[in-house]
């Protein structure tokens, strides 16, 4: 794939430290990309990681999980989205894991991560943790990601009801997460409904999106104090831009206890499609086509103009004879035109607060380990609002 600088795909991409931290752990990265001269569908990377362990780092895991996965995809080929997006969260574990092993000051990092790819109209995911995607669309909001938590678990097993969770002491701690000791299992279940079985949910990876829809990945500062509805309700009233940042006032208004972080982008419109399909470089294909039928008005031309030079050299010597002279009328000349550069202008501007994460370099921080084993859920458990495991 080819990294491009702007995209036709409306982004926004807001992060706050919140009203009690200090520092902000949360690190993002969006990246566009086509697929080289095949077509114009857009192709979006939305990368959000949220650092835990406190002073113990987690900062520094989060980043280092942006930029690895990210690595990962750009260097790929598309092909199976949902299975590359699976081992670069792997292989991210393994890089923190192994950082944290050999830096005492970073001995028990890590990070939580949420992963949405646009490939076209479709759509792929991928999680670890407790940061969580979304889907809006017609008028409802559907969370297409499963947190791995404690009280998730015990929902699942029918030990807590979903109105026995606010407040538990157990809520915030996590089964899954980036840098532990063996790889955790990479969540690939996409629950469009929400009342499918994980393996209808893993069959929807490449779930085709529609005109409108929206996307919103989030760390676990938002969705610790504000509800689905209340986000659903922000992006109906307000422009995508204004309900972020409205999202992240009412958070903060109602505790901020934690960094805020929301990535949101929307599926271009047919009319924004074709416009962007009409400004894409024609093939290679086509492009050789151009090439070979240049060369031929060039041939054309030249043996045109030793024509041309000829009838002179006879006009000079006798032609006038025929009434061919100066004011002859002359044969109209075509002229082939090139095509001109391509110019992406984006349908919304990136977003960046002065209060923002500034988005991480795609180049790693280290050498990448060569383990891809895929192992089971973590079960350690560990706090994700706390300074301290």
């Amino acid at each position: 794939m080819r990294r491009l600088e702007r995209t036709t795909i409306p982004v926004v991409a807001l992060s706050h430290p919140g009203v009690k931290r200090k520092e902000n752990e949360d690190r993002f990265g969006v990246a566009a990309f086509s697929l080289g001269p095949h077509g114009p569908q857009p192709v979006l990377l939305a990368v959000l990681c949220d650092g835990i362990g406190g002073h113990r780092a987690g900062e520094v895991a989060a980043e280092m999980a942006v930029n690895l996965i990210s690595k990962v995809v750009a260097e790929s080929d598309a092909n199976q989205p949902h299975k590359i997006l699976a081992r670069a969260i792997r292989l991210a574990s393994d890089a923190i894991r192994d950082q944290a092993v050999e830096n005492n000051e970073q001995a028990g990092m890590g990070a939580t991560c949420a992963c949405a790819w646009l490939v076209g109209e479709r759509l792929y995911t991928a999680t670890v943790g407790d940061s969580r995607i979304y889907l809006l669309r017609g008028g409802r909001i559907q969370r297409v990601s499963t947190d791995h938590t404690w009280v998730q678990e015990a929902i699942e097993n029918g030990a807590l009801r979903p109105d026995e969770i606010a407040g538990h002491p157990n809520a915030h701690i996590i089964r899954r997460y980036l840098g532990s000791p063996y790889p955790p299992e990479v969540d690939l279940r996409l629950r469009i409904s929400g009342a499918e079985t994980d393996d209808q949910a893993l069959a929807n990876q490449g779930a085709f999106l529609l005109p409108g829809d929206r996307i919103l990945l989030t760390s676990d500062g938002l969705t610790d104090l504000v509800r689905d509805g209340e986000i659903l309700e922000a992006f109906q009233l307000y422009p995508a831009e204004a309900a972020a940042q409205r999202l992240i006032d009412l958070a903060n208004s109602r505790g901020g206890h934690d960094n805020i972080t929301l990535i949101s982008f929307e599926t271009p419109s047919p009319a924004a499609h074709k416009e962007a399909t009409r400004r894409v470089p024609v093939r290679a294909s086509n492009r050789a086509a151009w090439r070979w039928a240049g060369l031929g008005c060039l041939g054309v031309l030249a043996v045109a103009a030793v024509a041309g030079l000829l009838a002179g050299g006879w006009w000079l010597l006798g032609g006038e004879r025929l009434g061919a002279g100066p004011g002859a009328a002359a044969s109209p000349t075509a002229v082939l035109s090139s095509p001109l550069p391509v110019t992406f202008t984006p349908a919304a501007s990136f977003t960046a607060r002065p209060s923002e994460t500034p988005r991480p370099s795609p180049t790693p921080s280290r050498t990448l380990p060569s383990r891809s084993t895929l192992g089971g859920p973590t079960l350690t458990p560990w706090p994700t609002n706390t300074r301290a495991p």
